[in-house]
């Protein structure tokens, strides 16, 4: 390997599960460095980019570093890769494949230090290629592995850990195995209150077949889940749909048996007298929401637990999500509302969402109003704040800020005001500390000569003097101390530096200028720039910026709130306009 600039050199390093043992993270990119320091010098090796990916399967190639390396490796940043193991790259000889066909379109030479491949002989890349083949043939032996130890667990029925599902609390049980060792499992028992909330939301889903009526009903009963929280749409859903309620009759094994998922148990096992188990039914990945496997991946078996629903109606609620699931899709609307995701009601907290009509206004314009969005889930029961016209709101908040932007408007002037003052305040304080500090040194100095003084000396009289001294001196430096502790603490970074208060007024100024001319996403930008909320109270509408530390700073502040520490730039009624 060749390479004009070391910086060109990349270690790649990959581990899927966090381990301070064997070939760890750390431990992969020493041994590449090491390899690297002896064949081609130390420079070389310290100068490395190293990309870890630490966490991820090598099962393929959906891994954010490896993914930023080979971005890398198009451009011309990198000009050879080194790994610790072929299979710290990839398991899969099919992505290896491609891999390797990337790295000689781009020159790039790739070294795996365990293996040590040379893949400029056609015999060292038949190699690579079979190391490869076996890589894949372990990965395939491990996921083997992982479902038969699924199948031992379908034969216990037990309950694998993790969330207890709404409805059950976990109960642990300890057996004796045939070597006379203990061995702890759990199983999920039944909770009365919430198994009958549970029989409850299907109950109610079934009568009225949409998660939204279902929402409603449950905010308008004050229904909360275990966590004592609001249900929403989202975990009504994975109630409805999880089949550990099922009781396992056989309907149920009919269901799952036409669905051709995995059924770990005999048809005449399907008593009704437990419910459903399901194991391997999630795919789980890291950073990323749980999504759920076709039936044919499931492993279904019979629970130690009692089931809540019947499955008749359990299959009934299936096949209407599946309806919904189908008509769900809906051509987006024109979305014409500025302040979407900043709108705030300020009677419960939650967010007000922009309900388009088919109507037009007198101008043209396309009328919306924003609508609270708990108002609408739980119609009005748990909140009843006015809605708001969305084309006057989002005028008025526009002329506001536009105020805001001209050069002669109140806060330009206290922003600008708050700027001078933190810079002239800051020179003055750190002169101070430069003071203080010299004058800390002066004084230690004092007490350092007055201790060598007191070893000479052996009169009584004055080695009791100066410790005296010594102590008054001691005292006079621990004073200076905190002085300058106070005085750093005021210098402490402001949340806006000088920089950001020029950027602050600069955008408010730009968009006075140009909002008239600009685009409904280019406004929503704007606005976003700098506003970090918008609240309405039902008369009246306060905005406020992002940077609450530069407010409290302000002189005279006024309109602050102390609850959000924020700042209330402005008031205005909008009563007429709302309903």
């Amino acid at each position: 390997m060749t390479t004009d600039k070391a910086e060109k050199v990349a270690i790649y390093s990959r581990k899927s599960k966090f381990t301070g043992k064997g070939e760890s993270i750390d431990n992969q990119i020493e041994m590449c460095r090491n390899y690297i320091s002896l064949k081609y010098g130390a420079e070389v090796a310290e100068s490395v980019i190293v990309y870890e990916d630490e966490g991820f399967s090598g099962g393929n190639l959906d891994r954010p570093r490896f993914k930023l390396m080979m971005e890398d490796v198009r451009k011309g940043k990198v000009t050879a890769v080194v790994c610790y193991r072929l299979d710290r790259i990839s398991r899969n000889i099919g992505d290896f494949a491609k891999l390797i066909e990337d790295f000689e379109k781009t020159n790039v030479v790739f070294i795996s230090v365990k293996e040590q491949f040379d893949l400029s002989s056609p015999m060292g890349r038949a190699m690579m290629y079979i190391s490869s083949v076996f890589s894949q043939l372990e990965r395939e032996t491990i996921a083997e592995r992982i479902r038969d130890n699924l199948h031992e667990l379908a034969k216990t029925g037990r309950w694998l850990g993790g969330i207890t599902p709404t409805g059950y609390m976990s109960e642990s049980e300890e057996s004796i195995t045939v070597d006379g060792k203990k061995k702890k499992s759990h199983k999920l028992q039944i909770v009365p209150d919430e198994a009958e909330m549970i029989k409850t939301i299907f109950r109610v889903f079934l009568e009225k077949a949409s998660l939204t009526e279902t929402d409603a009903y449950l905010l308008q009963n004050a229904f909360k889940s275990k966590n004592d929280k609001m249900f929403s749409r989202f975990s009504i859903k994975g109630i409805l749909s999880n089949p550990v309620y099922m009781i396992a009759d056989e309907q149920a094994y009919k269901y799952f048996e036409d669905k051709e998922a995995e059924i770990f148990a005999e048809k005449q096992d399907f008593t009704g007298e437990y419910g459903i188990m399901a194991y391997n039914r999630t795919l789980q990945k890291k950073g990323q929401m749980h999504k759920i496997r076709p039936y044919s991946e499931w492993i279904v078996a019979i629970g130690k637990h009692e089931g809540i629903i019947k499955s008749e109606d359990w299959i009934k609620v299936q096949s209407i999500l599946d309806v919904n699931r189908s008509k769900s899709y809906r051509k987006p609307r024109s979305n014409v509302a500025l302040l979407s995701g900043v709108l705030i009601c300020g009677l419960c907290g939650d967010y007000m969402r922009p309900k388009l009509s088919d109507r037009k206004n007198k101008n043209g314009e396309q009328v919306y109003d924003y609508m609270c969005n708990l108002k609408e889930r739980s119609k009005k029961s748990e909140c009843q704040i006015k809605n708001l016209n969305g084309i006057e709101i989002d005028k008025a908040v526009c002329e506001e800020i536009k105020k805001l932007g001209s050069d002669s408007s109140e806060f330009i002037k206290r922003l600008k005001k708050v700027k001078n003052s933190l810079f002239e305040n800051g020179e003055k304080n750190i002169n101070s500390i430069s003071r203080l500090e010299k004058e800390l040194d002066e004084n230690e100095a004092k007490i350092e000569k007055r201790i060598s003084f007191l070893l000479d000396v052996s009169d009584e009289v004055i080695k009791k003097r100066i410790t005296e001294e010594i102590s008054t001196l001691n005292t006079k430096s621990e004073d200076l101390k905190s002085k300058i502790v106070e005085v750093k603490q005021i210098l402490e970074p402001h949340p806006l530096s000088t920089i950001e208060f020029d950027l602050i007024e600069d955008i408010l100024i730009s968009f006075t200028k140009t909002i008239d001319t600009m685009s409904v996403e280019q406004k929503r930008d704007a606005i976003r720039t700098f506003i970090k909320k918008v609240v309405w109270d039902g008369e009246n509408v306060h905005i406020y910026l992002f940077g609450a530390g530069e407010v409290e700073a302000l002189p005279e502040p006024y309109n602050a709130s102390d609850n959000d520490h924020t700042f209330s730039l402005h008031e205005f009624p909008l009563g007429e306009h709302s309903k």
